[in-house]
C-alpha cells in the first residue's frame, strides 16, 4: 500500500492521500465486521452480536491499517514538532481524522445492517 507520509509517491497526491485513507479504514472495519459475522453464523454463535462486537474492536486497527502503521506517522508528528515543521504535522492530523472518519462511517454502516442505528 502507498505511504501516506510519503507525498507525491507515484501521483499520489494529499487529496488523493486523504480519500485512500477514508475508503481503506472504512472497508478493514466493514470486512472485519461481515467477515467476521460469517465466521460466527458457520461456528453457530449469533451472527448480529459477533458483527457489532468486532465494529467496536476494530475500529482503532482499521485506523492504524489505513495510515500504513503508526511508527511513521508518529515519526513524522514528533520531527514536525520538535523541528517547527508545522505543515507536516497538519497533514499527519489530516489523515489520521481522515482514517477515523472513514472507520466511524463503516462502524454507522454496520449499526444500519444490524438494525442498530437510530
Amino acid at each position: 500500500m502507498n505511504d501516506p507520509n510519503r507525498e507525491g509517491g507515484a501521483g499520489v497526491t494529499f487529496g488523493k492521500n486523504l480519500i485512500l485513507i477514508f475508503f481503506t479504514a472504512m472497508g478493514v472495519l466493514l470486512g472485519a465486521a461481515l467477515v467476521g459475522s460469517l465466521a460466527a453464523l458457520i461456528a453457530r454463535e449469533p451472527p448480529l452480536g459477533t458483527m457489532l462486537r468486532l465494529a467496536r474492536e476494530m475500529k482503532i486497527w482499521a485506523v492504524v491499517a489505513a495510515i500504513g502503521g503508526t511508527f511513521s506517522t508518529i515519526e513524522i508528528l514528533e520531527s514536525g514538532i520538535l523541528k517547527g515543521e508545522i505543515t507536516a504535522v497538519l497533514k499527519q492530523l489530516f489523515f489520521i481524522f481522515s482514517a477515523m472518519a472513514g472507520t466511524h462511517l463503516g462502524y454507522l454502516i454496520v449499526l444500519a445492517i444490524a438494525g442498530e442505528g437510530k
